[in-house]
């Protein structure tokens, strides 16, 4: 009998937000869908290809809807589970709202993975939901090739507090909540060249739930705020500068990272999905140094990444105060917005 364990990694083609698809592939597959009617009430759709969508209910209360899953990128089930929720509740938080409830979406080949593990990951993912404060009220499953799991997750904020991807100011400053690096961490696990501390780093970086987003919400300061997911901290950063029209100028040295990642990465610990992110949006992007490590780090792509906001420079020691306070202690100032067109410039 077969005892060895089950690597939830080896059904993957692709893990956590680097299965996303590629934004060059997607951009080509949306620019062919037709049109529809957007209700008045409808606030935030895919214009800008913000967080979530956002519908308002009436005058003190709008809905936030979002949905997020993925494949393994751990190949314990409960820290799997785990991840998936945290990243799929982040969406929410990143619009400034506050989680109310999810459903849970669940892929499974379950002729291959015991039932036990399965078990397991839909445990882990309602642990985060019960730090969050949400039940998961339904869902959906299927028998399916490879594993999938995530949460479809509602949430509601006032309609005046809604933070867009959009909303940067000229003069504002860039603020990244987590330090980056998740997708060289679980490159290095699927080489089987991650020790036992660079897994608990990347374990408490995922599963860590971006609630400041609510605070953050509460503040005229804060213009702007996303988070930084599968396309990385420059795909989700022109994100923010198409939106507003404006260039972001960053400063590398200033940005975090996880503890090991620039030397894993040096080692050839790199995952495809950051070439792909790169070829997509690197003509949108300035480069000061040709080195292909520091490229593929800011293309990395992040499952359950930092909230990246952009906020008025009176307000950064708040917003610094506001994270440190909730346990964000790498967060940082990493760059400002400065007049030009959508583009960022790396210093």
């Amino acid at each position: 009998m077969n005892t060895e364990p089950i690597r939830l990694t080896s059904f993957s083609h692709g893990g956590g937000c680097g299965c996303k698809i590629a934004p060059g592939v997607l951009a080509e597959i949306l620019k062919k869908s037709s049109g529809f009617p957007v209700p008045a009430a409808l606030m935030v759709g895919i214009e800008t290809s913000d967080d979530a969508a956002v519908y308002q209910l009436n005058d003190e209360q709008a809905l936030i809807a979002t949905t997020d899953f993925f494949m393994p990128i751990v190949d314990d089930p409960y820290d799997f589970g785990r991840i998936a929720a945290t990243n799929a509740i982040s969406d929410v938080y990143a619009m400034g709202g506050t989680p109310i409830m999810a459903l849970a979406l669940v892929g499974m080949p379950i002729n291959q993975i015991p039932l036990d593990v399965i078990g397991k990951i839909i445990e882990g993912g309602e642990s985060i939901c019960r730090e969050a404060g949400i039940p998961i009220a339904g869902g959906h499953s299927i028998d399916s090739v490879e594993p999938i799991y995530g949460l479809v997750v509602m949430g509601l904020i006032h309609p005046s507090k809604v933070k867009r991807n959009s909303g940067a100011r000229i003069g504002d400053k860039l603020i990244l909540g987590k330090p980056l690096g998740v997708g060289i961490l679980s490159a290095a696990l699927k080489k089987q060249k991650l020790d036992t501390a660079g897994y608990a780093s990347m374990i408490a970086n995922t599963t860590k739930l971006n609630k400041p987003g609510q605070a953050l919400a509460q503040l005229d300061g804060v213009h702007a705020m996303t988070d930084v997911t599968g396309f990385g901290l420059l795909g989700h950063l022109l994100e923010i500068c198409r939106g507003a029209q404006v260039t972001a100028k960053i400063t590398v040295a200033d940005i975090p990272f996880l503890a090991q990642v620039k030397e894993l990465a040096a080692a050839g610990c790199i995952t495809g999905a950051s070439a792909r992110n790169f070829a997509a949006y690197g003509h949108e992007v300035v480069l000061n140094t040709t080195d292909s490590i520091t490229q593929a780090l800011l293309s990395d792509p992040q499952t359950s990444g930092g909230l990246l906001i952009t906020c008025a420079e009176e307000s950064v020691e708040h917003v610094l105060a506001l994270f440190h306070k909730n346990d964000f202690p790498d967060a940082a100032v990493i760059g400002e917005i400065v007049t030009g067109s959508a583009q960022i410039e790396l210093l």
